[in-house]
């Protein structure tokens, strides 16, 4: 996963282009798992499709899709300007499905 700033996940979104984002705090344990989840989920999926932000780099971002926790995923379709969340990570199988729901159409 690399990581984007605030400034170009707007452009892409702005752009289009369909992507997922990992936000996570980084001593957080939960989010730790979660990270290994999708770096698994990353081998199975398209070159950039998963990039990762510091929840505390990104507070306009926060206020804005109304983050409510980490992990999260944000999935953007490429169509719609407003995210879909997922807040439980239960598996790799289920990330992965959500993900290319989302950004491989």
């Amino acid at each position: 996963m690399k990581p984007i700033n605030s400034k170009l996940l707007m452009r892409s979104v702005w752009e289009g282009i369909p992507q997922a984002v990992f936000i996570y705090t980084p001593l957080c344990g939960t989010c730790a798992a979660a990270r290994r989840m999708l770096e698994i989920a990353e081998h199975l999926l398209p070159e950039n499709t998963i990039f990762e932000m510091n929840i505390h780099d990104i507070p306009d971002l926060v206020q804005q899709f109304q983050i409510s926790s980490v992990p999260a995923v944000m999935l953007f379709d490429g169509e719609q300007d407003t995210p879909k969340m997922i807040y439980r990570m239960n598996s790799v199988e289920h990330l992965l499905n959500e993900i290319r729901k989302a950004v491989l159409k």
